[in-house]
């Protein structure tokens, strides 16, 4: 049995658990309604719209966004139905299809970003001084750092 967290750290967790949950909450709100457009197509859009060519690997963008299998084939399965993506096989690996960006899609992350970036700024980085900014990102780093290192302990083999 593991030490419960002392006070600091709970309010801080909690605190930090808190900001994530009410700023996704309040963009996504945002997203649907400046731009009729979920959180979730704004994350792929943008993730494809930064890829080289607007195409990735399905496996690679599922890693990307840290989602199931199945939930991203739903979601991309409804993206291709409003034409912002579509599924090409990918000549490598049969097995691993590749998203791709479409036209339609670029012109509707492109609408959708000025406004979206508006909120975030909005949101987040208006009550924060250059110093809080950069001590935020640092700590997200250490953090992702940790989580990685964890990660690959936790695949390496042991003897």
């Amino acid at each position: 049995m593991s030490d419960w967290l002392d006070e600091d750290e709970q309010r801080t967790w909690r605190s930090v658990l808190r900001m994530h949950a009410q700023l996704t909450a309040a963009l996504a709100q945002a997203l649907k309604t400046d731009s009729d457009m979920s959180i979730s197509d704004y994350e792929v859009l943008a993730i494809l719209s930064e890829a080289p060519d607007g195409v990735l690997r399905a496996r690679d963008l599922r890693s990307e966004l840290q989602w199931e299998k199945s939930r991203l084939a739903h979601h991309i399965r409804r993206m291709e139905q409003r034409g912002y993506v579509r599924r090409d096989a990918c000549t490598d690996d049969l097995r691993a299809p590749l998203v791709c960006l479409t036209k339609t899609g670029l012109e509707v992350i492109r609408a959708a970003a000025p406004t979206h970036v508006a909120r975030v700024r909005e949101l987040f980085f208006s009550s924060l001084t250059p110093a809080q900014v950069l001590a935020v990102r640092e700590a997200a780093d250490t953090v992702l750092a940790n989580i990685a290192r964890h990660a690959a302990d936790e695949t390496t083999p042991r003897n």
